[in-house]
């Protein structure tokens, strides 16, 4: 449905989709953007306007599932969100909507589909030439790019836990840096690279 995931040597899995064990989002059914329900979430402060109770929640593991899928940082992230709700003509929130529902067996609609493809594939590729630089051991390497894997494991299976999102993105972040690279997704194969030359 969505564009793979970043390639990863075969031992290990394709990402499945967050969706059997994900808490459920009160009001969090309609691609529109719009709760089922005009409550507020329970616990949410009462200036919190209704949609942004329910809503809040909804994008914050739809960005989750970006970060994983793409892979990418949390900043990033939100620029694929934004970006695939222009190429589809509705809100970020109905692509977040769209999204989580998709992951639970929901069907995603064309243009939303189309939209996502296009923002991730666009985010795994830098607009200009790698910079260039010293490579680092291979065992920092291996210990960032496992490190990277783990955070990134913990994303795919719970895409709305805030903790996991932000190690991920500090994983991410630091293989960009490592690896002199200005996406993840080339950071990641930059860093495969690395170790293969060194075996």
């Amino acid at each position: 449905m969505f564009p793979p995931p970043a390639a990863e040597p075969a031992a290990e899995p394709a990402p499945a989709p967050a969706a059997a064990t994900a808490p459920s989002v009160s009001g969090a059914t309609s691609v529109s953007g719009a709760p089922a329900s005009g409550t507020p979430a329970s616990g949410a402060p009462a200036s919190c306007p209704p949609d942004e109770a329910v809503d809040a929640p909804v994008t914050a593991q739809a960005l989750g599932m970006i970060m994983a899928l793409t892979p990418c940082t949390a900043r990033e992230a939100r620029t694929v969100l934004t970006a695939a709700s222009e190429t589809a003509g509705v809100t970020p929130m109905a692509v977040a909507l769209a999204l989580v529902d998709g992951s639970r067996g929901g069907v995603v609609p064309s243009g939303v589909e189309r939209g996502l493809r296009l923002a991730i594939g666009a985010a795994r590729v830098s607009p200009a030439s790698p910079v260039r630089g010293l490579l680092p051991c291979p065992e920092r390497t291996a210990d960032a790019l496992a490190r990277f894997r783990e955070c990134r494991r913990r994303v795919r299976e719970t895409p709305w836990d805030e903790g996991a999102r932000s190690e991920l993105d500090d994983a991410a972040y630091t293989l960009c840096v490592l690896m002199a690279r200005r996406t993840v997704h080339e950071a990641v194969l930059a860093a495969m690279r690395h170790l293969a030359e060194r075996r």
